[in-house]
Parts: C-alpha cells; sequence; structure tokens
C-alpha cells in the first residue's frame, strides 16, 4: 500500500490546504519539463495521485479507512513501505 501522506511529505492530520501547499510545491519540483531526472515523471505521478486521493473527502476516507485497517493487518509490511518511501522521498 502506497502511503500518499509520506509521499507528498505530510502526517495524517494535514489539512485540505496543507494538501495543496504541498502538491504544489512538489509538482512543480518533479515536473518531467522542468526536472531532466530519469524518475521525475515516476514522482511526478505518485504526487498527482496522492493529491487526487487525499483533496478528495470521500477518497481520503477510504484510504484513512483502508490505512488503519493495514497497519492491524501486518504492521511490519506496512512499516517498511512508509520508510521506504520516507527515504526515497529524501533521497
Amino acid at each position: 500500500m502506497k502511503d500518499h501522506y509520506a509521499t507528498l511529505g505530510l502526517g495524517s492530520a494535514a489539512t485540505l490546504a496543507d494538501v495543496k501547499k504541498a502538491f504544489r510545491q512538489l509538482a512543480s519540483a518533479h515536473h518531467p519539463d522542468r526536472n531532466t531526472s530519469k524518475d521525475a515523471p515516476q514522482r511526478f505521478r505518485a504526487v498527482q495521485e496522492a493529491y487526487e486521493v487525499l483533496s478528495d473527502a470521500d477518497k481520503r476516507q477510504a484510504y484513512d479507512d483502508n490505512r488503519r485497517r493495514n497497519l492491524l493487518d501486518s504492521p511490519i509490511d506496512t512499516a517498511r513501505d512508509i520508510w521506504q518511501n520516507y527515504f526515497r522521498a529524501l533521497l
């Protein structure tokens, strides 16, 4: 499961304004027209996907519910995914 909050560099308590601000900054930084890195298109798509889910109230609620359920079902796998996304965002 992808951690959309980590993709945008936010916590789960982020407001809609926080989500929009993070999306604008990251989309600008990773847009393939502005960033010549080989992984820029992939990161840009991940940022877009995270924004689509977290900016829509219904999708965000479903995502949060599923996220809580997954944390309880497989905490080790979830922790691994969260840390991998975190370190990938740093590099």
